[in-house]
């Protein structure tokens, strides 16, 4: 592979079409992939847990619930430190340890879920190693954004996160289909009974990842190119923290992907949980699909429209008429109209997720451009905890209540005030900061 040159300046079109373009591009659609994986490990338990009883395990709902929400507290926590990898050690190198990893917790669940006996503690301690998939979305997207020019890194965020988010609903799509493939559970394991004397393989949802892990851990060595210039220090990238719009951004897109990821990963277990004679969860995967297909969208109406801030904007009001939607149809016990609402809020924040993270090369330019990227991916840290939060919020509405309805108000409380705080401080008329 040819060696990079010295100095990486996208912003040159001579440079970009001659050497950059082409360069940019590669290393996106690898990191597409990378990611892609990267969410299917984070989210397994969004749809493993909600068989585990059905196969002979003993766990309560809490407990259930936890396993789908641990995965998003320690990822939230590893995108911190992820974010500034990109940096200390380079883009490549990093997207190469990181998406090997991965392996670790995709073979260790398909070996667990094959013994009813495995404690729970070691359930919960596999589902904590599926953090590192959610931590990698921090230093891809701190990794991708410096390869484009500043016209079209919304485009290639909404790509990379948007695409990569697809993993969500690749993973809640295929779980409920590979389970039942006995060639598969065979090569590792037996297959597990069903009350209806049927067998599953549910050791299949993790195995069958492992090819697709290793091929694209080879393919970004081989393929990735570690920037020129971008390595800083993390003295350096920690300059972020002393500004202001570092914690607004954080506010707002957590308000967004937090939603996105946490509603992922409560989504099948709430359907179970709220209309349990129907077949509606083989539907939860449609709101990550939508929610992720969509995200590419926002990051190109921001850019097509010269303002992340205003679509972001409306794109809240959006999302608290669906919330509202969700409430109303929960409430008169109509499943169709509850999934059909959620998964137009899956859309609102697919939407502000492309649009929110392009406002932020935006708000950090000039002398104060270097920190973008670990902005990217910080923001993405703390919204990343959403998977934790909302999932437990459910458990706790559910059990404390016994409906889902004090979750969902206080969700919308949290919408009003982002709503507010994008208006007051990007969106209004005499705004300080357009963006």
């Amino acid at each position: 592979m040819k060696k990079l040159e010295v100095s990486w300046n996208p912003e040159n079109q001579e440079f970009w079409e001659r050497e950059g373009k082409q360069r940019a591009n590669r290393n996106l659609w690898i990191s597409v992939m990378a990611l892609m994986l990267a969410f299917v490990v984070w989210q397994i338990w969004s749809v493993t847990a909600v068989r585990l009883n059905q196969v002979g395990f003993a766990f309560t709902q809490s407990e259930l619930f936890t396993l789908a929400a641990l995965p998003g507290l320690v990822g939230a926590t590893l995108r911190i430190f992820f974010t500034f990898m990109p940096g200390i050690v380079g883009g490549r190198n990093w997207t190469v340890i990181s998406t090997g990893a991965l392996l670790l917790p995709a073979i260790g669940i398909g070996i667990a879920v094959q013994n009813p006996e495995t404690p729970f503690i070691v359930m919960a301690l596999l589902a904590a190693l599926c953090g590192i998939g959610g931590g990698n979305f921090s230093s891809s997207m701190a990794n991708i954004s410096p390869f484009f020019p500043k016209h079209k890194k919304g485009t290639a965020n909404g790509i990379n996160a948007g695409l990569g988010n697809l993993g969500v609903s690749v993973v809640q799509f295929v779980t409920p289909i590979i389970i039942f493939v006995p060639w598969l559970g065979m090569l590792f394991g037996g297959g597990q009974e069903l009350a209806d004397g049927n067998n599953i393989f549910i050791q299949n949802a993790a195995f069958v990842w492992v090819l697709p892990i290793l091929f694209v851990t080879i393919l970004a060595f081989f393929g990735m190119d570690n920037l020129p210039e971008a390595k800083q220090s993390f003295k350096q990238q920690s300059a972020m923290f002393k500004e202001k719009h570092t914690w607004i951004m954080a506010w707002l897109y957590t308000m967004c992907f937090g939603s996105f990821i946490g509603y992922s990963a409560a989504f099948p277990l709430l359907i179970n949980s709220e209309f349990p004679e129907t077949n509606a969860v083989a539907l939860a995967f449609l709101g990550p699909l939508v929610g992720a297909g969509i995200r590419p969208v926002g990051g190109w109406l921001a850019d097509k429209l010269g303002s992340g801030a205003k679509v972001t904007f409306y794109d809240i009001v959006l999302l608290i008429g669906a919330t509202v939607g969700v409430l109303y149809f929960l409430n008169a016990g109509n499943v169709v109209g509850f999934v059909t609402m959620f998964i137009v809020l899956f859309f609102a924040t697919g939407i502000a997720n492309g649009s929110t993270f392009r406002m932020i090369p935006f708000i950090f330019t000039g002398e104060k451009a270097n920190l973008a990227a670990p902005i990217l991916g910080f923001t993405a840290a703390i919204a990343a905890y959403g998977a934790f939060v909302i999932p437990k919020v459910f458990g706790w509405s559910l059990s404390t209540f016994g409906t889902a309805n004090i979750a969902l108000y206080l969700f919308l409380g949290y919408y009003a005030i982002s709503l507010v705080i994008c208006w007051f401080y990007y969106s209004r008329k005499n705004a300080k900061v357009k963006c």
